[in-house]
This record gives structure tokens, C-alpha cells and sequence, in this order.
């Protein structure tokens, strides 16, 4: 067994599987991988990682009842993101935010979880075509990934606290197989969190800004083959490291950190269109 403990969930045993997952290289790297991208330059506060949300997603999932299988899936299901998050959609110009997903398979069967998959009696066809209804719903419905990072990011930018994000989770349940809410006023309070999260964080002129000039140099520096597409899918540091080998580069990071051309760039520039989100978490 391996012992976890989170602010959200708490502690929490997992199965040996999950200690060796978390092992492999592959979900090692998303411990170095920033959840909200670039925005930790600008915004030293939020500097969580994709690993976090993770093993948020697995406990949450652990924690409502569904299967091992279920919650191996939430531990793997952002293995693809690049580096940066969703700078990668910016970068390749991917308007649905979708791009972890369209390599989700190439880079999970490349690592070496199909293996200890297979150690524990799992094929990895099983992550690739199974269905989870806890871990995903499409929008506008809730689910262990919509609303771990709802929460977590939350949190960590400050809309709500800690104590309030625990408090709402008392009133999280299973009814047909799929996340609800059993409170009314639980229910308003969790969609207009999620909408003030949007808003207030993700759309946030100065984070806009920092994901945006972060996804610019990349793009120029890929065009230049100072960097490769295969650099995105190391960690953010690993990636930083490179971008500031050249003095233009370092120069760049240096002019995020003190929002040089910000007014410029938000009147101007290549502002990221961030995804249309809303949420109806339903009432049991």
C-alpha cells in the first residue's frame, strides 16, 4: 500500500498499482508539470501541478466508490499534457483545449505504464476504450476531473477556501453511476464557483497574458529549431532551461515575470481564446 494525503481528500492508503505507477517516468514528469501553465511567473501562488490534480482525481474517485480500474484511469488521464498545460493547445493553435487528448494513446502506450498494468492483471486497452463516467461527462455535467480542479484551482487562486472546498465535498454522491450533488443550496454555490473560477482566474487579463506570451516564444522558438516538438513533453523546467540557453530567450522569460508589453499584448497580441465553460452539477 501507499499512503497519500491531499488537503482536499485528506489521507487516504492506495493500492501497491498506484505506487508503482507513480513510479514510472512518465507520471513523475507531471510533478514538474505547472496545472495552470505559465501563470506561476507572474503569479507565484499558483504553482500546483498536474500531478496533484492526479492524485486528486484518484482519491476522489476512491472516495465516491468507483472501481480500482476507474481510479487508475483518473491517475493517468493527463499523462499527455506538454509542459505548461494548456500552452500546448496555445502553441498549436487547438481552440478546444483538447490536444493531452488527440496523444493521450501514443504517449501512454510509449511510457512504461502499460507494463505495470500488465504486472497487476490490466491491459491498457482497458484506459484507451474504456468508459468512466465518474472520471469525465462532457460539459455542462460535473465529474471527478471537472470538479477536482475546480476546487484545487479554487483554492490555490484564492476564490474559495479550504475549508469551504471540504465542506461542499460532504455533499458529493453517486446516483446512477455519475457525480451529484445532494444539497440545493450545495448545487448553486459549486456552479457559481465554477463560473467565478473562470472568469476571475482563467480569464484573468494578467494570466491570459502570461499563458499567451509563454505560447508565443515557443511557437518562434519552434519555428526557429531552437526547440523541438519532443522539448514540450519534458517539465516545465526542463523546458525554461533550454528557451533561456540563448540570450533572446532569456530575455523573454525575464519580460513575462515583469510584464513588460502587457497592455500592449492584451489590446494586441495573440490572447489565448480560452474554452467556453459552464457547469450544472445536478441535485439528487
Amino acid at each position: 500500500m501507499i499512503k497519500v494525503n491531499d488537503f482536499l481528500y485528506g489521507k487516504m492508503e492506495l493500492p501497491t498499482l498506484f505506487s508503482d505507477l507513480l513510479n514510472t517516468d512518465a507520471l513523475k514528469r507531471l510533478g514538474g508539470i505547472h496545472q495552470s501553465g505559465a501563470i506561476f511567473l507572474v503569479n507565484p501562488d499558483i504553482c500546483h501541478s498536474r500531478l496533484e490534480h492526479a492524485v486528486g482525481v484518484t482519491m476522489l474517485i476512491r472516495m465516491l466508490g468507483g472501481s480500482e480500474l476507474e481510479q487508475v484511469a483518473g491517475l493517468l488521464h493527463d499523462i499527455s499534457h506538454t509542459a505548461f498545460s494548456h500552452v500546448g493547445d496555445y502553441v498549436f493553435g487547438n481552440t478546444e483545449e483538447d490536444y493531452h487528448e488527440k496523444v493521450f494513446a501514443e504517449v501512454l502506450c510509449k511510457s512504461e505504464v502499460p507494463g505495470v498494468l500488465l504486472k497487476y492483471g490490466y491491459n491498457v486497452g482497458q484506459i484507451l476504450h474504456g468508459t468512466f463516467d465518474i472520471l469525465e461527462q462532457p460539459l455542462p455535467a460535473l465529474c471527478a476531473d471537472r470538479l477536482d480542479y475546480t476546487l484545487r484551482d479554487g483554492v490555490h487562486a484564492g476564490v474559495i477556501s479550504r475549508q469551504r472546498a471540504r465542506e461542499f465535498l460532504t455533499a458529493v454522491v453517486l446516483k446512477d453511476g455519475k457525480v451529484t450533488v445532494n444539497a440545493e443550496s450545495e448545487v448553486a454555490w459549486i456552479n457559481e464557483t465554477f463560473e467565478k473560477l473562470n472568469n476571475d482566474v482563467f480569464n484573468l487579463p494578467l494570466h491570459l497574458y502570461a499563458n499567451g506570451k509563454m505560447a508565443e516564444l515557443i511557437k518562434r522558438f519552434l519555428d526557429k529549431g531552437i526547440l523541438v516538438e519532443s522539448d514540450l513533453f519534458k517539465t516545465d523546467t526542463m523546458l525554461l532551461n533550454k528557451i533561456r540557453t540563448s540570450y533572446e530567450g532569456y530575455e523573454c522569460i525575464k519580460a513575462i515575470k515583469q510584464l513588460k508589453g502587457f497592455a500592449e499584448f492584451i489590446r494586441h497580441g495573440a490572447v489565448p481564446k480560452i474554452k467556453k465553460r459552464t457547469l450544472n452539477a445536478l441535485l439528487v
